[in-house]
């Protein structure tokens, strides 16, 4: 255990799998929590590859670059060989290192089974963080795929995972909920170690009685977030309702397909696609939005919930990751208890319909401001690092 006075003293470790750009929600998870650790410790080794740029004190951040480029193709063949390269460099500059830090080893992905068995064959306190299930995704995303894709994903991702899981002697996790949806053994779990804070560009511009008549998803266009049936949901959702109009925004392998659905069912003009949008642009839209959908298979705890609730707007999502830890249905926002169109269609109308739904949406908003401050979320790994043995 770290006493707060020796906290600030000691230098710690982040491994993670090699970047694949220089944006995108893994990315700037990374920098969170590296903005997050600065204050707290002496000095973060990063073992990467591809990280542009620095956050916090130059001095407090030494980048270690593994020179592994960012993943290409989808042949099962290159991306074994990849993970092995991945595994065997992260686990080489790890122990090159060994002997230049004295706190723990986070690693950044719950698939590097390798360094993970390194930091405790070194004598380092090992904990995972920014865990995603593979296993649970590779199920849901790969149920349509080719037999040997499913193979890969599941055997090869989810035991990784697994194995992994059994491995390390930490497991920080967004919420309590996390833990529960992915079967985490209870003892090697930190509670609350999620790694996000609110950015103040995130808040309410727009009174919720003046914004537009319009609901929306944003986010990216691929199965697992869901966004299919969204799409499928609209022509219920708007044969009633005159004057409504959609947001579909994001990027992503079901883009062509979500505009011919969108064509088909005749509901294309009345939605509008804008395509990505950036995290700069990203409040102007959802301060436009009386409603934002969320119909995940799987989420951690996603980011675009947070910052929508910041604004005021309210959110329906399906009961996963950590998502009921945030969302009250009919008090911070509403669940839904699947992403079916129907069930999607039958509480988009619900939400609508409520008579509390400005009530619900300051709700949401005073909990997101409260509970996901930088200075509360620094806090928060201030007490996860002082109870790490």
């Amino acid at each position: 255990m770290i006493n707060s006075k020796n906290l600030q003293k000691i230098d710690v470790c982040i491994v993670t799998s090699p970047l694949q750009s220089g944006s995108g929600s893994y990315y700037t998870i990374l920098k969170n929590f590296l903005k997050i650790l600065s204050p707290l410790v002496n000095r973060i080794y990063l073992i990467t590859s591809n990280f542009s740029g620095y956050v916090g004190p130059s001095s407090k951040i030494e980048v270690i670059d593994v020179n592994i480029p960012p993943q290409s193709g989808e042949n099962i063949v290159y991306k074994t060989i990849y993970q092995i390269d991945t595994q065997i460099s992260t686990s080489f500059h790890l122990i090159k290192i060994r002997n230049d830090f004295d706190g723990p080893v986070f690693v950044f992905s719950g698939v590097l089974l390798l360094p993970t068995v390194i930091a405790r064959f070194i004598r380092k306190t090992s904990v995972l963080t920014a865990v995603a299930s593979a296993s649970n995704n590779a199920r849901m995303i790969y149920n349509s795929a080719p037999f040997h894709k499913r193979c890969y994903y599941i055997l090869g991702n989810g035991l990784l995972e697994q194995l992994t899981f059994n491995v390390t002697q930490y497991i920080g996790v967004e919420s309590p909920h996390v833990a529960r949806f992915m079967d985490l053994p209870p003892k090697k779990v930190i509670g609350n170690g999620h790694l996000f804070f609110l950015d103040n560009r995130f808040k309410q511009n727009h009174l919720f009685t003046n914004r537009p008549y319009c609901i929306g998803y944003i986010g990216r266009l691929s199965r697992e977030k869901g966004v299919q049936h969204f799409a499928q949901a609209l022509p219920a959702i708007l044969s009633d309702r005159q004057g409504l109009r959609v947001l579909i925004g994001g990027d992503g392998e079901l883009k062509k397909s979500i505009e011919a659905s969108l064509q088909e069912q005749g509901v294309t003009a009345r939605v509008d696609l804008p395509g990505w949008i950036s995290h700069d642009d990203l409040p102007k839209y959802l301060n436009q939005l009386r409603l934002l959908v969320l119909p995940s298979y799987t989420e951690g705890l996603p980011n675009i919930m947070l910052e929508a609730m910041a604004c005021g707007t309210p959110v329906l999502a399906t009961p996963v990751g950590a998502i009921p830890d945030v969302i009250i249905d009919g008090k911070t926002g509403f669940i839904m208890e699947n992403n079916s169109p129907e069930c999607i269609a039958e509480n988009v109308t619900r939400a609508l319909n409520s008579p509390d739904l400005e009530r619900i949406a300051e709700n949401g908003r005073r909990f997101v401001e409260e509970n996901f401050s930088f200075e509360k979320t620094v806090e928060n790994w201030k007490g996860i690092l002082q109870n790490i043995k």
